[in-house]
């Protein structure tokens, strides 16, 4: 009986010896995957002799950001205020418009041709008319973001709403619930993991739409500071210029993720333990 019980002992401190290796492998695992990728691309660019114009090196893009981190930093802040307000104003939006897209056939019926139809419309199109309404500033980049992050959210809020059981409606109303009761109790937090999933997909698109309202409208941001360098032939400065909005956006992604695993991680604790233990 002691033999069987060491032996248990001995299994269950192998697997989680196991399960912390892999944990530890998992968050290595993308720095190990960056790295490699920088490296093969200095490689390349060494191996081939391609010219800097043409596509500049690992190593000439950190010169170029450590030349030039001071424009590169006060841009970067002024695209990651629009980015954030227009993503702020999307996910305040997008969550009241996909609870009445998705709590309603009727809303859903009206409004979901006409979204799909705006949603249509290249954003780079709508830039210059956003700059004849506001003007060179700050709001074109906040509207723009806002634009293109929108639809995403709205459409996964409505989805989760929408698919609550209908048995589970009939149960709720039996018992007294009322529609809003529904909504608010049962409705919203089966929205939940649709509504972080689109934050994840939102937060990376709206500096899509800041930098080309920046680019159009070239007042401040990582866009304008990206068209200067591109008329001087700069390109270093330019992939520095999308380095460090990769790099706002992994930031952001991660925060996402963050919040996501601390409010909903029962939608997806199945998951996490069938990858726990490898299956």
């Amino acid at each position: 009986m002691a033999e069987m019980s060491a032996r248990a002992l001995a299994r269950f401190e192998a697997m989680a010896a196991a399960a912390r290796r892999r944990r530890r492998l998992e968050a290595a695992l993308p720095w190990l995957v960056i790295l490699g990728m920088f490296g093969l691309w200095e490689f390349v660019v060494v191996a081939f002799g391609i010219a800097e114009f043409v596509l500049p090196a690992p190593h000439d893009i950190v010169r170029a950001i450590i030349k030039w981190w001071q424009p590169l930093m006060q841009d970067s802040l002024t695209t990651l205020y629009s980015t954030l307000a227009g993503f702020g104003l999307a996910i305040l939006g997008g969550v009241l418009l996909g609870i009445a897209i998705g709590s309603s056939a009727m809303v859903y019926k009206g409004l979901y041709p006409v979204l799909i139809a705006f949603n249509s419309i290249p954003k780079v199109a709508v830039v210059p008319i956003l700059i004849i309404w506001f003007g060179i500033g700050i709001w074109p980049p906040i509207i723009t973001a806002f634009l293109i992050s929108f639809f995403p959210i709205v459409v996964n809020v409505a989805t989760g709403i929408a698919t609550v059981e209908p048995e589970l409606k009939d149960v709720l109303r039996a018992l007294g619930a009322r529609p809003r009761d529904i909504i608010v109790k049962v409705g919203l937090p089966r929205a939940m993991p649709f509504f972080f999933a689109s934050l994840k997909i939102a937060v990376t698109v709206a500096f899509v739409g800041a930098i080309i309202a920046e680019s159009v409208a070239p007042n401040a941001g990582i866009g304008r500071l990206m068209m200067v360098a591109s008329s001087r032939f700069d390109v270093p400065l330019v992939f520095a210029g999308l380095v460090v909005t990769g790099f706002m956006g992994i930031v952001l992604y991660w925060i996402a993720e963050f919040i996501e695993r601390r409010t909903t991680g029962w939608a997806t604790r199945g998951q996490n333990q069938n990858l726990a233990t490898g299956g």
